[in-house]
Parts: structure tokens; C-alpha cells; sequence
């Protein structure tokens, strides 16, 4: 394994250029992957994460509210991003998060934020049409059971926000960038609310 001295500076400036953690968190990533500079991102992800998993609980009443319309004018978004403080509100990061959230939710359609807020008369609707899918079939009922759970999970992972894999890196989740910020921040930073206009839409 690699030492922090056979560590170049030149790839501790580029993680924290990738990732915007400090300067000896990039150090000790870099040293725990051995060089690997994808694999020492994903440590500080998960370093991250974990910080942000910490302050969810604290009030996010500062933020802004950010405004998209697809070129076409075809398709607008607002989304309302949070966090603790102004000072974070004002910061680039948190502006660029909100511009890519707003982008993502023009393409990627979410119907609800969070999985507890999608409808019960929605999930008890597709829950219904994956029993029905595998009426027809002979197999036992738990096994059944546990299809139509794993089913209900990939509806969630491709109409929940939170749940949905990043328009621009399929690698991570709209719920990775956030907490992402969140543990970058120091602040506990929520998606709040977003609505998605689309022309001759309902």
C-alpha cells in the first residue's frame, strides 16, 4: 500500500478538486486505496455520507428556490433545495446542486421526492398489477412476495427523486449528491419540495 509521502500532490490537489474535502482527508483517502483516485473519491463519498446521516435531523430553513425550462419550453421545474444557513445557500456548490437538480428532475420525471411521500393509492396500484403479472405463474407464494417487493423497489428507484440514479452520472443517486453536500457543508441540506411542468401535461 502506498504511503502518504509516495502520495503525489499533484493527485491529492485533483481529488480535492473532484470532491472538495480537505487537503489531509484527500491524503489519508489516497493512502488507504493506494493511489487509486476513483477508489479514495469513493471513500470520502462514504466519509461523507456518514457525517451527513449525523445532522439530519437539524432544521434546513435557508436555501433558495431554483427555476429551469427546457430549450424547447417544452418542459419548466422549480425545486425548493435547503440547508441550515444563508452563507451556505450563497455558496456554488449548493447553487450548482440545486441547477442540476432542477435539470434532472426535467428529464427524469420524478412523481415525490421521498419514497413515504409517493401516494398509497399509487403503490397500492402497481403492487397490484405485479400480483396480477404473476397470477399465471406456478411458483409459490413467498417467492411471489418477494418478486412483487423487488419489483415495487425498482418502481421506487425510477420515479422516487431521491431514489433516482443522476441524469449526468449513473454512478450515484440524486440521495448520494445530497448528502454528498451535506457532509461537504457541514449543514443538513433537503430536497424540500419540486413541481415539473410539462406542456399538455396534467
Amino acid at each position: 500500500m502506498a504511503t502518504v509521502k509516495e502520495i503525489p500532490a499533484k493527485l491529492v490537489a485533483e481529488l480535492r478538486a473532484r470532491t472538495g474535502a480537505g487537503m489531509m482527508d484527500c491524503k489519508r483517502a489516497l493512502e488507504e486505496a493506494g493511489g487509486d483516485l476513483e477508489k479514495a473519491a469513493d471513500i470520502l463519498r462514504k466519509q461523507n455520507k456518514a457525517k451527513a446521516d449525523k445532522r439530519s435531523g437539524r432544521e434546513a430553513a435557508e436555501g433558495l428556490v431554483e427555476a429551469y425550462v427546457h430549450f424547447n419550453g417544452k418542459v419548466g421545474v422549480l425545486v425548493e433545495l435547503n440547508c441550515e444557513t444563508d452563507f451556505v445557500a450563497r455558496t456554488d456548490d449548493f447553487r450548482a446542486l440545486a441547477k442540476d437538480l432542477a435539470l434532472h428532475i426535467a428529464s427524469a420525471a420524478p412523481i415525490a421526492v421521498r419514497v413515504e411521500d409517493v401516494p398509497a393509492d399509487v403503490i397500492a396500484r402497481e403492487r397490484e398489477i405485479y400480483v396480477a403479472q404473476l397470477a399465471e405463474e406456478q411458483k409459490p407464494e413467498q417467492v411471489k412476495a418477494k418478486i412483487v417487493e423487488g419489483r415495487l423497489k425498482k418502481f421506487f428507484e425510477e420515479r422516487v427523486l431521491l431514489e433516482q440514479k443522476f441524469v449526468k452520472d449513473d454512478k450515484r443517486t440524486i440521495a448520494d449528491l445530497v448528502k454528498e453536500l451535506s457532509g461537504k457543508t457541514g449543514e443538513n441540506v433537503q430536497v424540500r419540495r419540486f413541481v415539473r411542468f410539462e406542456l399538455g401535461g396534467n
